[in-house]
């Protein structure tokens, strides 16, 4: 059995999936554990474009692994499992920045650490491998998507609605392809918190109050990246308050459900452009991560995809919540069973590779 580890750039928890893929994929149990505020605060400043201490990030480094190995000792008690049966773990880290443009990527938290606090073998630093192969070093997932879809009726697409949208495209003509749409959850839960105090806007409930302005909206739309063809990958060095802020001017009037609106609709709205744009239609979209959970964007993406019949990944037995981090397990499981955890067409790397590094217990 394999642990998965991800914790993505809403910084909303470190998800846990215990996993086995032979002879087929089933998910034994997952948990989230909530960052401590303290990390939380110390973490957010490197995701900026602000200058910060090595100091600083050497001691962030030591402190994300411990929380995961801490976290990973009290789920594997809390299910009674002893750390000798699970084979290894695969661990994403934290990323701070992702600059595919320059070939480069960087995710913290000591994998050395993790395994010597668990006395589990971690897999570790899978994305600058693809990255070194010429590819965008993400999206990851869409391999396991693969993985775990290949015995479904194509077409069909998976969208992942973390702090980034990021969409999994399988055609009837056998293609696969993959990127990030754009944001998914990381504006809404930055200026929810900037105005509330709150994490993240539950259901979609102060999205749902405020009314959509399109001339904001076509503002916002209005980022060359939308316009990008694949492979292409983003995050929160892209779209972050500061790029907001900039886009707000001359929208000071509006009330700030209004802009929660709008940021919503801007989800929606580049999500269902991608699908389009993909020539996908008349299909089942599969939605995981936390943002499935967000009634008001999930009502918006329907209003936009009226063809598309759309559903949980937790109807078809794949927990929606746990998908991410299961993700990282295969590819722990993958390296392992020395077969190549990237899909080219997706990356864009030269060709397959196998990811990510062995960190021995």
């Amino acid at each position: 059995m394999f642990i998965g580890l991800m914790s993505g750039t809403s910084l909303d928890g470190l998800d846990i999936a215990l996993c086995y893929f032979e002879p087929e994929y089933q998910l034994l149990h997952s948990r989230c554990f909530e960052f401590p505020d303290d990390i939380k605060q110390r973490t957010l400043p490197f995701m900026s474009s602000q200058p910060q201490s090595i100091d600083e990030l050497m001691i962030l480094d030591r402190d994300l692994a411990t929380f995961a190995a801490e976290a990973i000792l009290i789920f594997l008690h809390d299910h009674r499992i002893d750390p000798k049966e699970v084979n290894a773990i695969g661990y994403h880290g934290q990323t701070l920045r992702h600059r595919p443009d320059e070939g480069c990527s960087l995710q913290v938290g000591n994998p050395h650490i993790l395994a010597e606090m668990t006395g589990i073998d971690v897999i570790a630093d899978f994305r600058r491998r693809d990255l070194a192969a010429g590819g965008e070093g993400a999206p990851l997932v869409p391999a396991f998507h693969h993985f775990l879809t290949e015995k479904m009726r194509r077409p069909f697409a998976l969208l992942n609605l973390g702090g980034i949208a990021n969409l999994s495209l399988f055609t009837a003509n056998g293609e696969i392809q993959g990127f990030d749409t754009g944001p998914a959850n990381t504006l809404i839960d930055q200026w929810i918190y900037q105005h509330k105090g709150v994490h993240f806007d539950a259901e979609g409930t102060w999205a749902a109050t405020g009314a959509i302005n399109h001339p904001l909206l076509n503002t916002l739309l209005d980022e060359p990246y939308f316009q990008r063809a694949a492979p292409k990958s983003t995050g929160r060095e892209t779209f972050n308050l500061e790029w907001l802020n900039h886009k707000l001017t001359g929208f000071n009037q509006l009330a700030p459900e209004d802009i929660q609106a709008t940021l919503t609709e801007l989800s929606a709205v580049t999500i269902a452009d991608a699908l389009k744009q993909a020539n996908l239609t008349n299909c089942q979209l599969i939605l995981c991560g936390g943002g499935a959970k967000n009634g008001y964007l999930i009502e918006r993406l329907k209003e936009h995809l009226p063809d598309f019949t759309t559903v949980s990944s937790d109807q078809l037995g794949w927990s929606a919540d746990a998908m991410e981090a299961a993700a990282f397990a295969w590819l722990a499981w993958a390296f392992q069973n020395k077969k190549a955890g990237n899909i080219p067409a997706v990356t864009g790397a030269f060709g397959p590779r196998r990811l990510g590094a062995l960190y021995p217990a």
